[in-house]
């Protein structure tokens, strides 16, 4: 069943049935079908078409950004944020995807040969809930430009985005059979990877997730980008300005209620700054992050995307105290509604859950290292390896560490985030693939060698 239930209440606000089988095969056949037309058109018709598509979403700002505070609870000023992304994601593949897609000349021996670059099929996008529309634009703009085609299952909380992106795009001019919105269930999914007429798929969620669906798409010899979970680390080596590094961390992790895959989860802080700067962090989150309407822009801390999100995730933290670690502040549950206090732990050690599982809300953990090898040496012992942030005074210092940390991406004083020409993806159990930017249209491409 897909609902929308109000996390800042608990009210159920409306429910929508799961696709049934004979829905789903249409849907597929839909796609599969609307492929053979949609990769006939020019590239530069179907950019003008993505182009469309992000002048609509920009006019429609409000209404989405509202949409997804009723369905997740997100602050509707980081909603209204979050659609001026999605509008340079649109707008990055419009302009630049005829030249992405370009034929490339190559000079080989005995004579010369092009790359040709060209679509592959129907695709399935398997999209989360802490990001309705930035994370479906990610998949869905490049692909439309490459001239693949979209069947899109999003995630069962979020079902008024789904239509609302759906309803964006047909306006725009992708055609209704080049983009389908299904409420099919998860049940549902390794039948539609088994499915002869779907040649890949994108999920970003869970780690579990991505492990079922990439167990699914290896079965069947289907292209997979996973974008998983995270748990970030964030090393503070020094710092000229304390007041503006503590505001600037605690931003970064407390954005979306902490519900961010490449949020800095891990803060770790050279020992000589340690105390000062867990005692400014600490004072910042207590006094800024306070719970309240997410529909109201004074709002610093919504409620979490459902009250079971909130419940684990206060169980993750009674766990961690009752095995050692400090509370510095928060740590619980604010009712009624999803919502969490702003929580602050440190002396967090190998021993207990905390340090190596992914806390997916908002809470901050942080850790003392002796020295830079030590910093270092915590930020790679993860499973993990999506983002990483590096901040001090010294560039080449920071570059040097960034060098060495295990992670997709790494961010020098500024943390995490993402940009529509910047590549985005992560290492080990975060993920394999990468989207945005130039890379991100690549995924799905049949990179056709013609020998001339």
């Amino acid at each position: 069943m897909y609902s929308v239930t109000n996390p800042a209440t608990g009210t159920l606000i409306e429910e929508i049935p799961n696709a049934t089988d004979e829905h789903v095969e249409a849907a597929i056949e839909r796609v599969h079908r609307g492929y053979s037309s949609w990769r006939r058109r020019s590239v530069a018709e179907r950019a003008a078409i993505v182009l469309r598509a992000a002048e609509l979403f920009a006019e429609r700002a409000d209404e989405l950004a509202a949409i997804m505070t009723l369905e997740m609870g997100k602050r509707i000023n980081e909603g209204r944020g979050e659609i001026g992304i999605v509008v340079d994601i649109f707008t990055y593949y419009g302009e630049h995807g005829p030249a992405l897609l370009a034929d490339e000349p190559l000079t080989i021996k005995g004579g010369k040969a092009v790359i040709t670059k060209e679509p592959i099929g129907a695709l399935l996008g398997v999209m989360p809930w802490n990001f309705p529309c930035y994370q479906v634009a990610r998949f869905v703009a490049p692909n439309l430009v490459l001239g693949n085609t979209i069947l899109l299952k999003h995630a069962s909380i979020c079902p008024r985005s789904a239509m609302a992106i759906e309803e964006i795009l047909h306006e725009a001019g992708v055609p209704e059979d080049a983009y389908v919105n299904t409420f099919a269930s998860s049940r549902q999914v390794p039948g539609i990877l088994a499915d002869s007429r779907i040649q890949g798929v994108s999920l970003t969620g869970s780690e579990q997730a991505g492990v079922a669906v990439a167990a699914d798409a290896g079965r069947n010899l289907k292209r997979c980008v996973l974008e998983l979970g995270g748990s970030d680390p964030l090393i503070v080596l020094d710092t000229a300005d304390m007041d503006e590094t503590v505001k600037a961390t605690a931003t970064a992790r407390m954005r979306n209620c902490g519900q961010s895959c490449n949020a800095p989860k891990r803060i770790i802080v050279l020992d000589e700054i340690y105390d000062e700067f867990v005692s400014g962090f600490t004072k910042r989150v207590a006094e800024y992050y306070v719970a309240g309407d997410p529909a109201d822009p004074a709002t610093t801390l919504p409620p979490l995307a459902s009250i079971a999100a909130a419940d684990e995730v206060a169980a993750q933290v009674r766990t961690a105290i009752d095995q050692g670690a400090t509370l510095r502040t928060g740590g619980n549950r604010i009712g009624p509604g999803a919502y969490l206090e702003a929580t602050v732990l440190t002396d967090v050690t190998r021993d207990m859950n905390a340090y190596y599982e992914e806390i997916f809300g908002p809470v901050a953990l942080i850790f003392r290292a002796a020295s830079e090898d030590e910093a270092v040496a915590i930020a790679n012992d993860s499973p993990f390896g999506l983002g990483a942030s590096v901040f001090g005074t010294d560039p080449e210092r920071m570059r040097r560490v960034a060098g060495r940390i295990e992670s997709g991406m790494v961010y020098l004083n500024r943390a995490g985030g993402s940009q529509a020409d910047l590549p985005f993806g992560g290492i080990k159990r975060s993920g394999m693939g990468r989207e945005l930017g130039a890379l991100g249209i690549e995924e799905f491409m049949n990179k056709k060698s013609i020998r001339l």
